[in-house]
């Protein structure tokens, strides 16, 4: 029993646990949106989140990255440099998006759409509340405590869900007070880290320019791999929102919310894999570092395809139970299970895409992940306004979706291989290696027993 208890509290099972716990409550507050609120209005609160998200992205792409790196392992008064410096760049970057926030918020009686109008109204306040507990979580990533980063999540995400239900029993649910709700989760989570010392916010009178000079030059680029994802996301979003409107946002998102299942084990491999990548290139390993890379991505591979094929043979099912009554059999209900199927069958790119970035910001290359992003961003953006003038729906935005993760992907081979050659297809063949090595060696342990 201690050792089980001791491999249970291993980071990959720990991050891993934390992503799949998170992502449930995510799934289960999601659901419970869709079920309260009208199409339109999901559509608002998705266009909301989807913006605030990706300006949280360029703040947490900006700074988590370089943070990891200059923190992880340092001595004391290194550490104490790099977390004042990163607390001074994290309040630098919220105060001037709250600065270029507040001529909008003036234009608020002329602001006829609803998600834009919603989106100036409250972005301020959230995005500050949300500072304390974000520095928390690049602490303790750094200090690889996923038991406190999976409690700050928590917090946050338990707070939220409770508050929702609560306007549910007193039958005050709107969009506003959802939006209220958010911020305040936000705020608590933050509060929290203030106090148990997470957040190291004492540490802000270590700063130094030198420091300061040295996470910023970093983060300049590295912010191209946190914000694509997001980035296509919310480009995604926007377009729709303008030219099919809100309750097709709310039909697209609910088919895409179910790359969760994608993105949990990407996000917690990757948070795992980093440290090793950053060794083997600090160690001026090559070989090791494409290794690494080719492992995590294969394995990851390898386990999607059981779980692309039943997410697609069980879409509809799955769409009905998330999105309630009024999605279940009709029409809207069956676009969003097909634009469900499309994203996991794509999705079978996505580990590639992932750690052949990743790598590329380890070996001190976020330059061509940067302009790598902007090229799929435009590639994303031209597909989406072509999709939906030839197919006049949410397909069109789906079926193009394709498209920059080729480009990410080849882009990122194709500089790996100038560092270090290798062939693309070594990665499946490592990752199916691996996986059937685990299987077989576990069989064998069965038999014994």
């Amino acid at each position: 029993m201690a050792g089980l208890i001791e491999k249970l509290k291993n980071k990959h099972f720990l991050s891993l646990s934390g992503n799949i716990i998170m992502s449930g409550v995510g799934m289960l507050t999601f659901a419970i949106l869709y079920h309260a609120l009208s199409p339109d209005q999901m559509g608002v609160w998705v266009f909301f989140q989807a913006t605030l998200l990706l300006i949280d992205t360029f703040r947490s792409g900006f700074l988590t990255t370089a943070f990891i790196k200059f923190y992880a392992g340092t001595e004391p008064e290194r550490a104490n440099e790099i977390m004042g410096s990163t607390w001074f760049l994290g309040i630098s970057i919220t105060g001037v998006f709250v600065l270029l926030n507040i001529p909008a918020f003036f234009l608020l009686p002329y602001i006829g759409n609803p998600g834009i109008h919603i989106f100036v109204q409250w972005f301020s306040p959230t995005f500050i509340c949300m500072l304390p507990s974000f520095i928390a979580t690049c602490v303790v990533q750094g200090e690889q405590r996923f038991d406190r980063l999976l409690l700050i999540r928590f917090v946050t995400q338990f707070c939220f869900i409770t508050w929702v239900c609560l306007l549910i029993l007193l039958r005050n649910v709107s969009l506003q007070n959802v939006v209220i709700a958010n911020m305040g989760s936000s705020l608590l989570a933050s509060l929290i880290t203030i106090f148990t010392g997470f957040s190291r916010i004492s540490a802000l009178r270590y700063r130094t320019k030198a420091a300061i000079l040295e996470i910023f030059n970093f983060g300049k680029f590295s912010v191209g791999t946190s914000l694509s994802s997001n980035l296509f996301r919310w480009s995604d979003v926007s377009i729709i929102t303008f030219l099919l409107g809100p309750a097709a946002v709310a039909v697209y998102s609910l088919g895409g919310k179910f790359m969760e299942l994608v993105e949990i084990p990407l996000r917690s491999f990757a948070a795992t894999a980093m440290p090793s990548l950053s060794s083997a290139y600090n160690r001026k390993n090559k070989e090791e570092v494409i290794y690494i890379l080719k492992k995590y991505a294969g394995i990851l591979t390898i386990l999607l395809i059981p779980a692309c094929l039943i997410a697609v043979l069980l879409a509809d099912f799955a769409i009905g139970l998330v999105g309630g009554g009024q999605y279940v059999g009709t029409k809207v209900g069956i676009q969003a299970a097909n634009v469900f199927r499309l994203f996991m069958t794509f999705a079978l790119l996505f580990p590639a895409d992932r750690f052949l970035a990743l790598t590329l910001d380890v070996i001190h290359q976020p330059k061509i992940n940067f302009i790598k992003v902007l090229v799929m961003l435009a590639a994303n953006v031209i597909g989406d306004f072509a999709g939906i003038y030839f197919l006049h729906s949410i397909y069109g935005v789906a079926f193009t979706t394709i498209i920059p993760i080729i480009i990410g992907a080849s882009v990122g081979f194709w500089a790996l291989r100038k560092y270090q050659p290798f062939k693309f297809f070594d990665i499946y063949r490592l990752g199916y290696a691996e996986v059937m090595g685990f299987v077989k060696q576990n069989l064998q342990k069965l038999k014994r027993q």
